[in-house]
C-alpha cells in the first residue's frame, strides 16, 4: 500500500501524550500512533 506524507498541527499536550504511548511502547513511533487513530475513526464513521 502507497504512503503518503501529511501535515497536521497538534497541540503540545497532543504530541506529549503521544510520546508518552510510545515511550511505554504501546506504538512504536508517532506517525503510527496517529495511522492507528485515523484506522480507528474511519471504522468508527462506517
Amino acid at each position: 500500500m502507497a504512503m503518503f506524507t501529511v501535515q497536521i498541527r497538534l497541540t503540545g499536550k497532543q504530541i506529549k501524550l503521544i510520546d508518552k504511548l510510545v515511550e511505554e511502547g504501546v506504538y512504536p513511533n508517532r506517525s503510527e500512533a496517529i495511522r492507528d487513530s485515523v484506522r480507528k475513526l474511519i471504522n468508527d464513521h462506517r
